[in-house]
């Protein structure tokens, strides 16, 4: 059976919610399981970061209409810290994935203190600041909402004294890119099969022609509001465009990886 993996994210729900997988299965899991499993070749073709692309791109292949990609805020990619960003020196952290650490050590500085923890908002009494990413990093920055704003430009960045950094807005104001968070990778030795494709396809189109029902599974999932949620899925860029590409090669570059192509 030809297995496809997709962490279990609300971002990734546009492309999974109307998956009708025949003919291969489906894995869940963190990036950086998903990411050791299709090396390891437990995995045929997965949803990985992108930094794990760059680290073995000699072995891997990736489609090239998909990415789950952001230009400015994210919004599940933050960095939640007791004081202003560039004063932080000690960061707990995620475990989950490689590439919002790569971000963070580039845009912070790699003169930091950084640890691996496992852990939510409760480590701040330990560290300057916690990097927390995904439906953690939106469930933690909700909870610390009084109240939901009548527009996203209203969501503060400081609720109830905590400084929440999102850095993939860090990352557009100093290059004026999208930043891509994963892609769609695979074996160079054993590329997918057409039908896979295909269903990988079609199921993105219907889950983005269908966002605000997508968009209400997600919001009772995780218990946070439905119009910020919403919004949240609409921020995202799932096509590798030519600017997502730009990015991509920017990013590269920038942590000592070539460049081109892409």
């Amino acid at each position: 059976m030809y297995r496809v993996g997709l962490p279990a994210y609300a971002n990734v729900a546009p492309l999974s919610h109307f998956l009708a997988p025949e003919g291969f299965s489906l894995a869940g899991g963190v990036p950086t399981e998903l990411n050791r499993a299709l090396l390891e070749g437990e995995l045929e073709l997965s949803l990985v970061s992108s930094v794990f692309y760059l680290e073995h791109r000699e072995a891997l292949g990736v489609l090239p209409d998909f990415s789950v990609a952001v230009l400015g805020r994210v919004y599940s990619v933050n960095l939640f810290s007791r004081i202003p960003f560039e004063e932080v020196e000690s960061v707990a952290l995620t475990t989950e994935s490689a590439t919002s650490v790569r971000l963070l050590k580039l845009l912070l500085g790699p003169e930091r203190t950084y640890r691996r923890e496992e852990g939510g908002l409760e480590l701040l009494e330990r560290y300057d600041g916690v990097l927390l990413i995904g439906d953690r990093a939106i469930k933690a920055y909700t909870g610390l909402l009084e109240r939901l704003p009548e527009s996203v430009h209203e969501l503060p960045e400081r609720p109830r004294g905590i400084h929440v950094t999102d850095l993939a807005a860090v990352w557009y104001r100093r290059t004026r890119l999208p930043f891509v968070f994963a892609l769609w990778a695979y074996r160079k030795e054993a590329p997918p099969p057409p039908e896979v494709l295909a269903e990988l396809r079609r199921a993105r189109r219907e889950g983005l022609a269908n966002l605000g029902v997508v968009a209400q599974r997600e919001a009772q999932r995780l218990g946070v509001a439905w119009p910020l949620l919403l919004h949240y899925l609409w921020n995202f860029r799932y096509h590798l465009e030519a600017p997502d590409r730009d990015g991509l090669a920017a990013f590269a570059e920038a942590i000592g990886y070539s460049a081109e192509p892409f």
